[in-house]
């Protein structure tokens, strides 16, 4: 009786310890977004996104390799200190295996250094800044968005390549504003030998009136010969009609705002033909999980469309969990090896981590502005895929 009241009693703790294994077999994530301040609508996007990844991958059963899916959101309120108190409480307190996250290039820069003090990977969506993969990089970081040299080489393959073009830049004044017209020069230098930068304008992210901005791109622009464009880099509420406002066409003054969030690019119907490059728009790759996530989102949203960053969002989803799969679990250094040269499929198609510097290589878009759209969100025509080849990344890493 002493025996069977024993194994009975070692039957329970084995139990016991089993469930206790399973539980803390969850595979954690964190995903931190600025779902407060001025860009929380790329946010939203960006949670909407990676839910949705994660459902698609996962069949709707929210685990993978047999390990049940746990998402920890937390908001950063676009502050950089935030963003990295919740990144070492993510990592810390929750004991988080991956951490996603952040919107704006601050945050993200400044969480930078608290991957690399945990020893545990950050996949960085949507942040854009150069610097990320650049000279602040280290080997935990990985990004799936786009960076902004990406950007400037799709920019770059809108502009014109013959003929004398002069370009004034409108950017906003912070990390993301100066590093995209940094990477725009030195793509127009090596692929437009013809396109000259006569003025770079940087203003505060709260602008509203543009009238003073305006005017210095018009004074640097208007006696200029040849082609006359502003390029805008700018991330939430738009420019663009305040400077459309004060006709920049009396002084033959073209605009090429770049892609952005469809609420944003409603603002382009206006004006027919305009070109730019955009990094996502929902009716341009052709693949099935972009078929799905198109269908699923208009289903579940009044029929709107996925938009620029839910694809971002996706596409971290699916970067985690390949490499997860990959790497036969979260142990970070067999993480690490499984991602570099990793490729995965995403909305816009297969994605890969660059050994290198672990920037995802994609493809990006040049688009010209519809003349008559069936509805609001029918605003782009494909003019071309600008290949991944197209886009000559150079190293920017100490590595």
């Amino acid at each position: 009786m002493l025996r069977v009241m024993k194994t009975a009693g070692l039957a329970v703790a084995l139990t016991a310890g089993l469930a206790l294994s399973a539980q803390a077999a969850d595979l954690k994530v964190a995903l931190i977004a600025s779902k407060t301040g001025p860009l929380e609508a790329y946010a939203k996007q960006t949670e909407t996104g990676f839910m949705m990844g994660l459902e698609y991958l996962t069949k709707g059963t929210m685990t993978w390799q047999g390990r049940k899916i746990q998402v920890i959101v937390k908001d950063d309120q676009f502050k950089p200190d935030l963003a990295k108190s919740l990144l070492e409480q993510a990592y810390a307190d929750d004991n988080v295996d991956i951490a996603v996250g952040t919107t704006g290039s601050g945050g993200a820069l400044a969480m930078l250094p608290v991957a690399e003090e945990h020893k545990k990977i950050l996949i960085v969506e949507p942040a854009v800044a150069d610097a990320i993969t650049g000279e602040k990089w280290n080997k935990y970081i990985f990004r799936t968005g786009r960076n902004s040299t990406q950007d400037a080489y799709a920019g770059a393959a809108a502009m014109p390549k013959t003929g004398e073009v002069h370009l004034a830049t409108l950017a906003q004044d912070y990390a993301f504003g100066r590093d995209g017209i940094k990477a725009m020069k030195d793509a127009l230098a090596l692929s437009h030998p013809n396109v000259k930068i006569a003025f770079e304008e940087y203003a505060p992210t709260q602008t509203t009136d543009f009238t003073a901005s305006a005017q210095r791109l018009f004074d640097a622009l208007k006696d200029k010969p040849g082609k006359k464009i502003i390029a805008i880099v700018w991330a939430g509420p738009h420019p663009l009609p305040k400077i459309a406002d004060l006709k920049p066409e009396r002084f033959g003054i073209e605009i090429a705002p770049g892609g952005n969030i469809l609420p944003v690019m409603k603002l382009y119907k206006p004006y027919p033909g305009m070109e730019g490059a955009i990094y996502y728009y929902y009716d341009f790759p052709k693949n099935p999980m972009n078929d799905w996530l198109v269908a699923e989102h208009k289903k579940r949203n009044n029929g709107t469309p996925p938009d620029f960053f839910t694809a971002g969002g996706f596409a971290a989803a699916s970067a985690m969990l390949t490499a997860v799969q990959k790497a036969g679990g979260t142990n970070t250094d067999k993480l690490i090896a499984a991602m570099e040269g990793m490729i995965f499929d995403t909305p816009k198609g297969t994605m890969l981590f660059r050994k290198e510097d672990h920037q995802a290589l994609q493809q990006m878009y040049h688009f010209k502005v519809k003349k008559d759209g069936k509805d609001d969100n029918d605003l782009l025509d494909l003019v071309q895929v600008i290949q991944e080849s197209a886009v000559p990344l150079p190293i920017r890493n100490k590595r």
